[in-house]
């Protein structure tokens, strides 16, 4: 299915970055941050996100960005809200059970801005497909245990130099970082090769429902700093959380000359 037949895809007009008054007051206390002001919040508003999976990490990170004021998010997901769901991904509740996760999200996320653009699509989109909608957003977050997926955002991402926050949580831990595709800088490839291609999930190993709300607002904060271009990202650089001890540590990250997407000799 091409990504320009799915349904509730929105154009955003980027020229509309003035705040309104409402604006203006309901985004105060960001605008009150020195890195943010006013420009930061206009550029926020001009922004388009993509973000991939509304289950824990996707309901969590998208929840602050719309709060945030990101005009414009597209969240992707053709699974539907079950019981065992509601226990961490706090966007949907008993009432949406069966229903497409992105409409539930959509539903929740419109109540907490109605001054942002929302779209959805639930498909599986083919890695043409992929580079096809990337190319029409400023960032793009993983927020998915897909590793097809993954891999496919990332070939995307890489072709358009398009920045992608990834992130993993399961048990009582989790991981987050950056990768922004420029010069000596690595790509997703790069660090899943380290780790081999074991796929865990949540049914077999469990979840404790905190660590994706922790996982999934590191990646919003990341995400606001990128489009903001403010701080020190975590491009480079993985972030581990372990919620028993409440430790984090830090590995870095290095571009693989073997990596089959961003290696040498690749495109």
């Amino acid at each position: 299915m091409s990504r320009r037949h799915a349904d509730e895809i929105l154009i955003s007009d980027k020229s509309n970055t003035v705040l309104s008054d409402a604006e203006l007051l309901r985004y105060d206390r960001q605008i009150a941050i020195k890195s943010v002001d006013i420009e930061g919040q206009e550029k926020l508003k001009s922004a388009k996100v993509l973000i991939l999976g509304v289950g824990g990490l996707g309901c969590a990170a998208s929840q602050y960005l719309a709060v945030a004021g990101i005009g414009h998010l597209t969240l992707i997901d053709f699974d539907l809200v079950s019981e065992s769901n509601l226990q961490r991904q706090v966007l949907h509740d008993d009432s949406n059970i069966d229903v497409l996760k992105v409409t539930s999200a959509k539903q929740a996320l419109e109540k907490l801005n109605p001054y942002i653009q929302i779209s959805t699509l639930a498909t599986k989109l083919s890695d043409e497909d992929m580079v096809e909608l990337v190319a029409d957003y400023d960032l793009v977050i993983d927020c998915t245990d897909n590793v097809l997926v993954r891999e496919q955002v990332n070939q995307a991402c890489f072709i358009h130099k398009t920045p992608l926050v990834s992130a993993a949580a399961i048990r009582m831990e989790g991981m987050v970082t950056v990768f922004d595709y420029q010069k000596n800088m690595p790509c997703y490839r790069c660090f899943s090769q380290l780790f081999g291609e074991q796929e865990l999930s949540c049914v077999e190993s469990g979840i404790l429902a905190p660590v994706v709300g922790i996982i999934g607002s590191m990646q919003a904060l990341e995400a606001i700093k990128l489009l903001l271009h403010i701080g020190h990202s975590l491009t480079g650089r993985l972030l581990f959380f372990d919620a028993m001890t409440m430790e984090c540590r830090e590995m870095k990250l290095l571009k693989q000359s073997s990596c089959r997407v961003c290696g040498d000799g690749v495109i």
